[in-house]
């Protein structure tokens, strides 16, 4: 896990780096991020480009864990699968409490998603408190959660879908799937017909990333008698991974964490909930809404408590969850024209992650040092 917490850090980075540059020249930060290119604003390149590559890893990362990971078993998938469930349906509900019936409502999906990145990284620095299972519980709830981000994204926040686009993409997704399965090599045709299913996406009027979650959900796990390190997916995750977390994501954070703090930036209607929403959504909704999921899982048999976790650790992982930073930025900016919404959007983002992570550090330092046995005295779950 040492690139998640290396990503994080970049992330992290970047995303301070935007908010020093918004602020201290707001103008020439806004002219560089609305400089054309090939026709299109740089931030929409970014928002709309690049990022498939990042919800390529988010389809790669997916077709993993459910094929070799924690959710490939029933039993063991049950606990984050309803973890999740219930850490993405309260944080909407609290943002639409807050925001129903304002110009902010559109925003609900915002604090539904946990940035796998940043939460791995604070579970890294913490790595002597955490037992191993967590990670792999953590990191199911995050890939449950971006796969709810996904149908979010592609349900909620079309733009006006056209069925004509929508089975061309779909036509070249067919045909890259078969290609797949018959063990084709070679990079070039896989690339052609994912950018082919990627411009047809974005022609459809349905979010074009949703092309790279798709295209990794079609990349072979493994084929016959191949070592899994030498299969297709390993192959690619290895490539991808680097660029995902250490350029597409720190170019992401710059183009859209630059919030300019200025005097009545609360004052637009709906701003006041956009913000509340989003930052209490992450904060309250993921700290009450995942181990309220994993108690209901293992109360009914469902599920078990990860091997040497007790519930103050589970309430820690619940609020790590609310590291909610790259995907909520990016629901931001769909669900809301208005600057000013996303701006205080932005601002509960950035806000409801970091107290989240400090909250969930601290409570998994507490809960780590209870349950240190005595010597000669076995752990308790």
């Amino acid at each position: 896990m040492a690139w998640a917490a290396a990503g994080g850090a970049a992330l992290l980075a970047a995303a301070a780096v935007a908010l020093i540059w918004a602020n201290l020249a707001p103008a020439a930060y806004a002219s560089f991020w609305a400089t054309e290119v090939a026709g299109h604003p740089f931030s929409a390149v970014v928002n709309d480009g690049l990022m498939a590559i990042f919800f390529l890893l988010i389809g790669l990362e997916m077709k993993r864990e459910l094929t070799v990971g924690e959710l490939a078993d029933r039993r063991a998938a049950a606990l984050p699968v309803a973890a999740a469930l219930a850490g993405m349906l309260l944080p909407a509900g609290i943002f639409l409490a807050i925001a129903g019936g304002t110009p902010a409502a559109a925003g609900w999906g915002i604090p539904m998603a946990t940035d796998v990145a940043f939460a791995l990284a604070v579970l890294a620095a913490l790595r002597a408190r955490v037992p191993p299972a967590l990670w792999a519980f953590l990191l199911g709830v995050a890939v449950i959660d971006d796969i709810g981000a996904i149908i979010v994204i592609a349900v909620a926040y079309p733009d006006g879908i056209r069925a004509g686009w929508l089975a061309a993409a779909m036509a070249a997704l067919i045909a890259f799937g078969v290609l797949a399965r018959r063990r084709v090599r070679g990079a070039v045709p896989f690339i052609l017909l994912g950018t082919t299913a990627w411009a047809f996406t974005a022609l459809s009027g349905i979010n074009a990333t949703i092309a790279g979650v798709a295209v990794g959900l079609l990349i072979p796990a493994a084929l016959p008698g191949q070592p899994a390190g030498t299969a297709p997916l390993a192959r690619t995750v290895r490539v991808v991974h680097p660029w995902s977390s250490f350029v597409i994501l720190p170019v992401f954070a710059l183009a859209n964490a630059g919030i300019v703090f200025r005097s009545g930036a609360m004052d637009a209607d709906g701003a006041l909930a956009a913000l509340l929403g989003a930052s209490l959504g992450l904060l309250a909704g993921k700290a009450l809404g995942v181990p309220l999921g994993a108690w209901l899982a293992i109360r009914t048999g469902l599920g078990r408590m990860p091997t040497g976790a007790g519930w103050g650790q589970m309430i820690g992982i619940g609020l790590i969850a609310g590291t909610g930073f790259t995907v909520s930025l990016f629901i931001t900016d769909l669900a809301f024209d208005d600057a000013s919404l996303q701006d205080a959007a932005r601002i509960g983002v950035l806000a409801g992650s970091v107290v989240a992570a400090i909250a969930g550090a601290l409570v998994l330092l507490a809960s780590g040092r209870a349950r240190t046995p005595r010597p000669g005295e076995p752990a308790r779950g």
